[in-house]
């Protein structure tokens, strides 16, 4: 994985009850994403090729880091990219047809763009579904406020964009709805603006925001779910839509 030279790395690294969200890193870890993005991204969806030796990597991973959910066995069950300003965003290219409109994409180092969230489609539990969405977005969280970022950037189907509204994330449209190739999916831009979202979440989700916010170390220590957890009913209805998130 390559990091710009002058930037400081935070790794993140915490526990979430009987899960462990940590920056993925090693050989190991590195082709169970790419083997779990191929089963969402190309089989599941087919928003990619498919590829014989069923991984699916890109140039976007040489400069991005990938924060990675498991379980105790350390089975890679979800996932979420982060690709850090300045270097290159997909939405400046693959994803440049959703750019319609005057928007201007911002590249200042308090600005990231969120790709390839996935979760194991193997998994039949829509609860577990639901808290894994949850623990992937803590994780994307924690990974912004380690290194300061303020603004995120994705591309999701556009029915998807208002669930991630409903979970109280204030993401902003910042083009038209597209068909994207190769499966045509309806896709949008949105940004995030997470001062907006504090701002937002201390009235009206304060549970959540406390929950997001706080972490306890360790590598999958069991523990019992917090009250703050099982308050979280806001994110309950990413369960049915995971499959709609694009971030191919």
């Amino acid at each position: 994985m390559t990091v710009l030279a002058d930037r400081a790395v935070h790794n993140i690294v915490f526990a979430e009850r009987d899960l462990f969200v940590k920056t993925i890193e090693t050989k190991d870890e590195m082709i169970q994403a790419y083997q779990l993005r191929h089963r969402v991204f190309a089989e599941r969806l087919k928003w990619v090729p498919e590829k014989a030796n069923r991984l699916e990597a890109d140039v976007y991973d040489t400069w991005s880091t990938s924060i990675g959910v498991f379980n105790s066995r350390k089975d890679l069950l979800g996932l979420v990219r982060m690709t850090h300003a300045p270097v290159p965003f997909m939405l400046e290219s693959e994803f440049s047809a959703c750019l319609v409109g005057r928007h201007q994409v911002r590249k200042a180092t308090d600005t990231a763009e969120i790709t390839r969230l996935a979760i194991d489609p193997g998994i039949a539990d829509r609860g577990l579904s639901a808290r894994l969405i949850k623990t992937v977005f803590k994780g994307m969280y924690q990974w912004c406020l380690q290194h300061e970022v303020r603004y995120t950037y994705m591309v999701v189907e556009q029915r998807l964009l208002k669930v991630v509204q409903r979970m109280g994330w204030p993401c902003r449209a910042i083009g038209e709805a597209v068909a994207l190739p190769p499966a045509h999916a309806l896709s949008i831009g949105g940004l995030l603006d997470l001062d907006e979202f504090r701002l937002q979440a201390e009235t009206a989700h304060p549970g959540m925001l406390e929950w997001l916010t706080t972490t306890t170390p360790g590598l999958g220590t069991a523990q019992k779910p917090s009250r703050t957890e099982n308050d979280l009913e806001e994110y309950g209805e990413s369960a049915e839509d995971r499959q709609l998130v694009r971030a191919a």
